[in-house]
């Protein structure tokens, strides 16, 4: 049975539906929850892939919250194992910071539903192609990553050029929120911080709209991201594939 390493770094953002597909996969779960662990080490070389979930904290602070030091060298360290690894909006930036690209604040967040375009390689990818050529997805960011040199762009909105990446052939940096679930999406709309998040954005829509497009958009998505998540976790059983990376020093 393999074992799947997952960094938390709030409650508020779990894995949401991939949770249970990684059971009924029959995966094992080791979760490191960095909120309640700030000074947890954990060996990554037991595990068959690492998954890097979202939250409300930013590459730049590094200082300040030491855990993401220690989360850059573990995703460096799956890297260099040549085991998979997914990034998920945070995960996604730690991710493409380790590959050397810029992390930097987009000029309006995006908080709601957007449609994402896929490029040539997204369409063609063998874990993101069921998202076909657009799909509307869940979106929560301030920032976004620069896609990396050495990764391959595989999808876009028109307000974020970069929202997804591939690295080699199985480390992925998704933007977007494919994870969610309408409990979690209303979590989030009442959690105080996010909701004050929304209410300053100066974004046109309110929670009220972004709860009626849910209704129209939630069954699609989560189909496509069954899917997509199905796809990644079949990389978990492949041999690893190791890479070697330039040498870098997370300070």
């Amino acid at each position: 049975m393999s074992r799947i390493l997952v960094f938390q770094h709030v409650a508020a953002e779990p894995l949401g539906t991939l949770d249970p597909l990684i059971r009924r996969r029959g995966h094992r779960i080791r979760f490191v929850n960095f909120e309640r662990e700030p000074d947890a080490q954990p060996s990554v070389d037991r595990y068959r892939g690492l998954v890097v979930l979202g939250g409300p904290m930013n590459v730049e602070e590094r200082e300040s919250r030491p855990h993401l030091l220690t989360e850059l060298r573990a995703i460096e360290r799956m890297l260099e194992l040549g085991r998979p690894v997914l990034g998920i909006c945070l995960g996604a930036q730690l991710l493409a910071h380790v590959l050397g690209a810029p992390v930097r604040r987009i000029e309006r967040p995006e908080i709601g539903w957007y449609p994402l375009l896929t490029t040539e390689a997204g369409q063609a990818d063998p874990v993101l192609a069921p998202l076909g050529a657009a799909s509307p997805v869940f979106q929560w960011h301030g920032r976004h990553f620069e896609v990396p040199s050495t990764a391959v762009h595989l999808a876009r909105t028109d307000s974020c050029e970069q929202q997804a990446f591939r690295y080699g052939d199985n480390a992925y940096g998704f933007q977007f929120h494919l994870e969610m679930d309408p409990p979690l999406i209303e979590r989030w709309l009442a959690t105080p911080a996010y909701r004050d998040e929304l209410a300053s954005s100066g974004l046109p829509h309110d929670d009220a709209a972004i709860r009626a497009l849910t209704q129209t958009h939630i069954a699609p998505m989560q189909a496509q991201a069954e899917a997509v998540f199905n796809n990644f976790l079949d990389l978990i059983g492949r041999p690893d594939r190791r890479f070697v990376l330039p040498s870098r020093e997370f300070g």
